[in-house]
């Protein structure tokens, strides 16, 4: 099976497989990492034509890019491989703060590097803007990877449209990378325009709301699961029942269609256009296939609609992180 493709970026263009997959809840953060899980999961995607994978060096800390590396080891030129490096954390997961200085930029690439078992990276990203660096100083470095031939091409996660302008002045950007889904549109207002305004590509990450959207989750998540706890305000008490009640509806339209929830999201995503890529994590087979399926579902204007009347942006409960410090605004 081979998925269809999605360019991202229009003056650094990457084309990608429509749906990528995330690999971040494979070693960290969705209950107990199962690595032969996880590795069985990338091949099976490879073999679907998913062969966007995501990464990030500070998922484990540092075990995810070991795992993927191994998962594509004999199987590199199939694939689209991102990292992203700014989230500084020690092996013991140890969070020391976002870090963009121009020597922690070549520091974490070349670690990257090792341990994913490659010569480069397709698209790096900066995991989150560190503030108290000027954005052009940081992609400035990122740039020189590109120049040695280290990286292909250069993202961002999380950033403001002014950071986005800043950015993409130093070298083009491919790639902005950040939360949608139909519980969360806010880029819709400003960063959307911006980033198709200069011709650069969207990958949505939590594209199923954390899971949400996948109708599965009908309680608030067990221990060992991050949503549990404050830190996903959305997953908690009165927001979690409020934020059902809105899942129910799109099982609703699910049912009609005689698709999953999950994919019926999906779908919404890829239909936001032909410059999206969502990359929804998964370390199950199962789930990855269900995923795939949603590339084959075409949503009408009217599905489309429907959708928006169903989950009204102001109607989700709660802030997607607890603290949105980080987040570059």
């Amino acid at each position: 099976m081979t998925l269809p493709t999605r360019t991202l970026g229009t003056s650094a263009p990457l084309t990608v497989s429509a749906l990528g997959l995330g690999c971040m809840g494979m070693s960290e953060f969705y209950g107990a990492p199962d690595e032969q899980s996880g590795i069985d999961t990338i091949h099976r995607a490879l073999d679907l034509g998913v062969t966007f994978l995501d990464t990030a060096d500070m998922y484990g800390p540092f075990t995810n890019e070991r795992l993927v590396g191994k998962a594509i080891a004999g199987r590199r030129d199939q694939v689209q491989l991102a990292t992203k490096f700014g989230n500084e954390r020690l092996p013991d997961g140890t969070r020391l703060g976002i870090n963009g200085s121009p020597e922690y930029v070549r520091a974490a690439c070349d670690a990257s590097l090792e341990r994913l078992g490659v010569d480069h990276i397709d698209l790096y990203y900066q995991h989150r803007v560190d503030k108290s660096v000027p954005i052009e100083e940081t992609v400035g470095a990122m740039k020189e990877l590109v120049d040695a031939g280290k990286v292909r091409f250069l993202g961002l996660s999380e950033a403001s449209a002014e950071t986005i302008r800043r950015a993409h002045s130093v070298h083009p950007i491919t790639a902005l990378q950040t939360e949608y889904s139909l519980f969360t549109r806010d880029l819709e207002d400003e960063i959307l325009p911006v980033i198709r305004e200069l011709g650069i590509g969207l990958v949505p990450y939590s594209p199923l709301g954390r899971g949400i959207l996948t109708g599965a989750i009908t309680s608030e998540p067990g221990e060992g699961d991050s949503r549990s706890t404050p830190y996903f305000p959305r997953f908690q008490g009165e927001n979690l029942a409020a934020n059902l009640t809105l899942v129910d509806r799109v099982k609703a339209i699910a049912q009609q269609k005689g698709v999953t929830p999950g994919q019926l999201a999906l779908a919404w995503v890829l239909a936001q256009g032909d410059d999206v890529a969502p990359i929804p994590g998964t370390k199950r087979v199962r789930y990855l296939e269900e995923n795939v399926g949603a590339a084959d579902i075409a949503l009408s204007p009217d599905d489309l609609a429907a959708l928006s009347t169903a989950v009204p942006r102001e109607a989700v409960r709660g802030a997607r992180y607890g603290d949105m410090s980080s987040i570059d605004m």
